[in-house]
């Protein structure tokens, strides 16, 4: 089923499909494989992601119910497809409320039939944008959990682990390809339960998505922001598109949910690492080869990291996992969980970086 079909109502704004043919385009060509290989990889990422689950709620205490999310090994234009179905969904309230400042304008609605033809043109420079984004990150992610999938797609989410990339950057770093495989899939594992087990996280993320929308002014973005990026590039600014263009009250948002990414990607930064030592061998060389491989990133590579938060997210895995492990060491995993009560309990952006602040505020 393509992005189009699963469109939720939006006006038009966003032409799904050209975005997902246009991500296909770009994205980079499937690694010389043989098919034999190909199905046995396949094969072995669906064992390992199945043997995964155990594994993360042994070492969490978070018991997921069985199946409740499902395991798709897809290639890169699957992937690509996949998530402009969740962007879709995700970006509704943004595009509703563009959609509604359009049709209250005079001007537009003077225009009458004309009003569509621009629609449509616009649709197609905001398909065309998502795609480059898609087909950009179609070549880099090795796994997701999409909390936003389709209702009728995957209600609980789904778990998406793409074959081409696991293969490819495990052969660049040299990495035993079941060890690497088995790694991967605990940190995505990880992702799956902390959603299916605690389920008003969906909810909350798609909160501040909400809020965030709230706070868009169309105009200003439009008028100031591109020009703001193109200044930011030119003069090498550190920070993502949200730090160039974002007011202060989007960005307290944006704090709140950088707090709460920070914990979810930490806390399976933590797990991968912590159960590796029982059952993949080569684990600290595997860690040690995929943080000199983000290290060895070109120039290009690096500007468009840094103006699409990618770089924030790799800060992320960094202080999200010493916040884990600093509070788990401090009272154990059994308290630690109290993290999942409650939105309230989720740690802010500040106390990522200050644990003990954390522990006195909730467990104090």
């Amino acid at each position: 089923m393509t992005a189009a079909e699963q469109e939720p109502s939006g006006g038009g704004m966003i032409d799904w499909d050209l975005a997902v043919r246009i991500g296909a385009r770009l994205a980079p060509p499937e690694p010389d494989v043989p098919a034999d290989a190909v199905a046995e990889t396949v094969a072995a990422l669906r064992a390992d992601a199945e043997r995964s689950t155990g594994l993360v709620q042994e070492f969490t205490g978070l018991a997921a119910r069985p199946h409740s999310a499902p395991v798709l090994v897809v290639d890169r234009a699957r992937w690509i497809e996949a998530n402009a179905q969740s962007f879709a969904m995700l970006m509704d309230p943004f595009v509703e409320k563009l959609v509604t400042k359009r049709e209250s304008n005079v001007l537009t609605q003077a225009l009458g039939p004309v009003r569509g033809v621009g629609t449509a043109i616009g649709s197609r420079v905001t398909g065309t944008e998502v795609g480059l984004l898609l087909g950009f990150l179609s070549g880099k992610v090795l796994g997701q959990f999409d909390p936003f999938a389709p209702a009728d797609v995957a209600p609980d989410g789904r778990l998406l682990l793409v074959a081409p990339n696991i293969w490819k950057i495990g052969d660049d770093i040299g990495a035993r390809p079941r060890d690497f495989r088995l790694w991967v899939c605990l940190h995505e594992e990880t992702h799956r339960v902390q959603f299916t087990t605690v389920p008003w996280l969906r909810d909350h993320l798609r909160d501040q998505v909400s809020a965030l929308a709230g706070t868009v002014d169309p105009g200003s973005v439009l008028e100031d922001g591109l020009s703001r990026v193109a200044t930011a590039v030119r003069n090498g600014g550190r920070g993502s598109l949200i730090d160039i263009i974002g007011t202060p009250e989007q960005k307290e948002i944006v704090d709140r949910v950088t707090g709460m990414m920070s914990l979810l990607e930490g806390h399976a930064d933590v797990v991968m690492d912590g159960v590796g030592p029982k059952v993949i061998p080569t684990v600290k060389r595997i860690r040690a080869a995929f943080n000199d491989r983000r290290v060895g990133l070109g120039f290009v590579d690096r500007q468009l990291r840094r103006l699409l938060g990618l770089e924030a997210k790799m800060a992320q895995y960094r202080d999200g996992a010493a916040f884990v492990r600093s509070v788990v060491d401090r009272v154990g995993m059994d308290d630690f969980n109290a993290i999942w009560t409650s939105p309230q309990t989720l740690p802010s952006k500040a106390e990522i970086t200050e644990p003990d602040a954390w522990v006195a505020r909730v467990l104090g």
